[in-house]
């Protein structure tokens, strides 16, 4: 078991149902609060089971497709380490795909399938095909944005136009890591770590234009919304920026490392802003717990 929660990068899974939420808050599905959005596993609800599914299906394809080169950089992991078998690994990502795609389509219906579909091909062309090319940091943060569109689906027909913002901002800070990760194994150069880290500068812009902006909601609700987004982007700023400067300063692989999963982990503060800036402030409140949980279980699983 600890292999294979090694293999899905499980801990990693606690900053994607923050996508869902994020871009759910965005078309307005969550107008019942967060009880009424999250009743009976469907809705946001379903549609957060179903990406974290197309997430860890998509890491254990990782490593599936990185194999042999792991074998060389990465001997510890579970294939190269003989305690996963490669098909397995695959046999796990076909199998958590599947899943995916049916908890997409028992939550939202056809109009959640034409989001969590795009997705699945995302994850798996990303992993198969586009990870070794100059497209690698552009399709994964595709598969982040995507991500937050599926979430909009809740929201009804059309709905998906307003999570745009949202899912710029995180598929933003997502290219930024993926560049950001290619030090991972031998380190890099501190100009190559300081322009990975320049690529995410949209993002800050981008949710301060959603905590100005029309927001759902009461006025109350309106007004403690900007004030928790605020307050959550500062956090995300320097939970992220802290370990991006030190990784600028001395771009070692062991510091690179730090700071991709900084960032994967800062994804969650990131989405919570978002989500508390569409005036939903206690449901952006309820995904902060999940950074630290996810901090904690990193020291036993890496998440990257």
């Amino acid at each position: 078991m600890r292999a294979l929660a090694e293999l899905v990068r499980a801990p990693a899974a606690l900053s994607v149902p923050g996508d869902v939420l994020s871009g759910a808050a965005a078309a307005g599905a969550l107008r019942g609060g967060l009880r009424g959005g999250w009743r009976g596993g469907r809705g946001p609800a379903g549609l957060a089971a179903a990406s974290v599914c197309l997430y860890w299906a998509g890491m254990a394809l990782n490593d599936y497709a990185d194999r042999r080169l792991d074998a060389v950089e990465r001997p510890e992991r579970p294939i190269p380490s003989g305690r996963v078998r490669p098909g397995t690994a695959l046999a796990v990502a076909a199998g958590l795909t599947g899943a995916g795609l049916a908890l997409a389509g028992t939550a939202g219906g056809r109009r959640s399938l034409r989001a969590a579909v795009p997705l699945a091909a995302a994850v798996w062309a990303y992993d198969l095909l586009l990870k070794p090319t100059p497209a690698a940091a552009a399709a994964m943060a595709l598969c982040r944005g995507l991500d937050v569109l599926l979430g909009a689906t809740a929201g009804g027909r059309g709905r998906w136009r307003a999570a745009l913002p949202a899912a710029c901002a995180i598929g933003a800070h997502t290219f930024a890591v993926t560049l950001l990760s290619r030090g991972e194994a031998a380190g890099a150069t501190p100009r190559r770590v300081g322009l990975a880290a320049a690529a995410g500068a949209p993002v800050v812009p981008l949710v301060l234009a959603e905590i100005a902006g029309r927001t759902g909601g009461t006025h109350r609700s309106r007004a403690a919304g900007r004030a928790v987004a605020a307050g959550l982007l500062g956090a995300y700023a320097a939970a992220v920026g802290g370990a991006q400067a030190a990784a600028v300063r001395e771009p070692s692989a062991e510091r690179i490392r730090r700071a991709v999963g900084a960032g994967v982990l800062g994804l969650i503060p990131l989405q919570a802003a978002l989500t508390a800036a569409r005036g939903h402030p206690l449901a952006g409140l309820a995904l902060v717990p999940a950074h630290p949980l996810a901090r904690r279980l990193a020291r036993k699983v890496s998440p990257t």
